[in-house]
């Protein structure tokens, strides 16, 4: 593609023209894929990443400039901000998996200094997710199967197991602190 064709479908893009979206995509998601591949090392988190870079390049495309830089490098900046959220969300969950397992282990059932109202929040909030999240946060948490198993047991794709147990971690963690909150 030459310069005067990477300009048009630049400004066709900006104009709103989903087919330059559509081109863009094709010439562009296998180098984006491959960047989030290699940065986060699981497939699913890289097929979001791509899908989530140009969501989010399509929803601010008025912002691009081309006077500013390329198309590819205004792509790559976006696919870097959402690896760092990927990343951010994963320390998150790992947190929240912590924490969700030193509250729901049975050992600390018996311990008296651990709040049983808590405990009982808790699973109040579980029973609250969508069913299919429900299921696979107490396959998670209460019979300690890993993604993978849990893909497996439920035929349900790895990266939709993933996304239920960030999605549900993510209002478990609010809903849990709006509660100490007002507590």
């Amino acid at each position: 593609m030459d310069e005067a064709q990477e300009r048009e479908l630049c400004d066709r893009f900006g104009a709103g023209d989903e087919r330059a979206l559509e081109q863009l995509y094709r010439r562009w998601s296998p180098i984006i894929f491959t960047l989030a591949l290699r940065v986060l090392g699981d497939r699913g988190d890289a097929e979001d990443v791509t899908q989530k870079t140009f969501v989010s390049a399509w929803t601010s495309r008025a912002s691009y400039d081309p006077a500013k830089g390329k198309m590819s490098t205004w792509l790559v900046t976006i696919a870097r901000r959402r690896i760092a959220d990927t990343l951010e969300a994963r320390t998150r969950v790992r947190a929240l998996q912590e924490q969700l397992q030193r509250l729901a282990t049975p050992e600390e059932l018996v311990r008296p200094e651990i709040d049983l109202g808590d405990r009982l929040l808790l699973a109040d909030e579980i029973e609250q997710l969508e069913p299919d999240a429900r299921r696979v946060v107490r396959l998670a948490f209460y019979d300690d199967l890993t993604h993978e198993q849990i893909s497996a047991r439920l035929q349900m794709p790895l990266g939709t197991v993933k996304s239920h147990i960030r999605r549900s971690l993510t209002r478990l963690r609010s809903r849990l602190e709006v509660g100490h909150v007002a507590s």
